[in-house]
């Protein structure tokens, strides 16, 4: 019997997800080294990676960057299918989602400053609806929101600035390659 081997051959896009995905889970391993003031309030400053990847190389590649960063975060953490990752799955999710939604309006007035603050209540607003739903089966739950609001939008404020400044500092990417717009570098 002949044994059967597949080759994978990594694209240069593998590659670069890959790349951002470890500079993301090493962001996150030490985000788990700071102390919190609050349970579940974190500057989640893995989220400058994927706001960076989603204005250069799209939202395809930010999902990639961002899921990858949840699922190897979680196993580094010792946290793979306890609750706190199911939380973080579905702050991440949801601010997905609302980044697909985001990045389609007028970039005048939507960068990635108000893109972040719009990821971050979503990730908030996901991780909170599932601590209601499954882990708190109370609504005091909600009694914590101005809090989780509040974080959310100094967080996500000083992540945005900080992904802009990175957009900014970066060299644009050569004509045709990547980018959210398919054209180069986002504007």
């Amino acid at each position: 019997m002949t044994r059967s081997t597949i080759e994978l051959t990594p694209t240069v896009e593998d590659r670069r997800i890959a790349r951002h995905a470890a500079a993301a889970i090493v962001l996150t391993v030490a985000e788990a080294a700071i102390p919190l003031p609050l349970p579940g309030v974190k500057p989640g400053l893995a989220n400058i990676v994927t706001l960076v990847v989603l204005a250069r190389w799209g939202w395809r590649e930010a999902v990639w960057v961002s899921l990858l960063r949840v699922l190897a975060g979680s196993l580094l953490l010792g946290q793979f299918l306890a609750p706190g990752f199911f939380l973080s799955l579905s702050g991440a999710v949801a601010s997905l989602l609302v980044l697909g939604l985001a990045m389609h309006l007028p970039r005048r007035w939507f960068g990635p400053v108000s893109q972040s603050i719009l990821a971050a209540f979503a990730h908030i607003g996901a991780q909170l609806l599932v601590a209601r739903l499954w882990l708190v089966p109370h609504d005091g739950v909600f009694y914590l929101l101005p809090v989780f609001a509040l974080a959310a939008v100094v967080f996500g404020l000083v992540n945005g600035l900080v992904a802009a400044r990175l957009l900014g500092e970066l060299d644009p990417l050569p004509k045709g390659e990547g980018g959210a717009d398919g054209k180069g570098a986002a504007k």
